[in-house]
């Protein structure tokens, strides 16, 4: 199991990339957040608004949610972070790779 870490500049394009996911089967589900950012863009710092989403899936996925979150995010260098947690509960981790591709 891993969490990947993705952010994006609207909420609505996080839900629509959250909701392709699941629909593929390639993540049980995510968690949506709103956040307050800041970061170094082209030699300015940027501060803005926008949700963090953490999507829970199996390792062998974070390939294919890679590529379809740089396709769809509309930033030109997105988040995406995986973490591998070092443990969790078996009937969580069960449903999860249930629920997975």
């Amino acid at each position: 199991m891993i969490l990947v870490f993705a952010t994006f500049n609207k909420k609505a394009t996080a839900l629509k990339i959250g909701k392709a996911l699941l629909a593929q089967r390639l993540v049980a589900c995510y968690s949506l957040f709103s956040t307050e950012s800041a970061w170094w863009w082209r030699g300015k710092i940027i501060d803005d608004n926008g949700p963090l989403v953490i999507f829970k899936t199996k390792d062998t996925n974070f390939t294919k949610i890679e590529s379809y979150i740089n396709k769809h995010s509309g930033y030109e260098v997105p988040e995406i972070v995986a973490i591998k947690p070092s443990k969790v509960n078996k009937p969580y981790l069960d449903w999860l790779e249930f629920e997975t591709k």
